[in-house]
């Protein structure tokens, strides 16, 4: 592990995830009027949970790495208050304002990562 990968942390891989979680409700919003879509979520402390114990048993160098995992196979559906007669399973209200919860998160996440990085550049001009 470098000295960038330990200075950014976990936040460069959530800050992947949790784009890939936003492309999630993305979809589920603009499917809202599609007949017998699906809502779907990423399970996001799952996901983050996997990386931190990968991370964690990486001790050498020459440890084999995991491969990235594809957001397909994280993807659950989730579970609607109401069902609409056409099968859809999207809660419009419930979607916008988990997208606005996962908005938030994603950018805190980002200004953590640039607060780093601003760090990173300090150090490197000496100041």
């Amino acid at each position: 592990m470098n000295m960038i990968d330990q200075a950014l942390g976990v936040h460069e891989k959530a800050l992947g995830m949790r784009n890939k979680r936003m492309e999630v409700l993305s979809r589920n919003i603009a499917n809202a009027d599609t007949p017998n879509f699906k809502a779907q979520d990423l399970d996001f402390k799952a996901l983050l949970k996997d990386t931190q114990e990968f991370a964690m048993k990486t001790s050498h160098a020459k440890h084999i790495e995991m491969a990235e995992t594809s957001a397909g196979a994280d993807l659950k559906y989730r579970i609607p208050f109401n069902v609409a007669f056409d099968g859809n399973t999207v809660e419009l209200p419930v979607e916008q304002a988990k997208f606005g919860q996962y908005a938030a998160e994603y950018q805190t996440t980002l200004s953590i990562l640039e607060n780093r990085i601003s760090g990173i550049r300090k150090a490197l001009r000496g100041d």
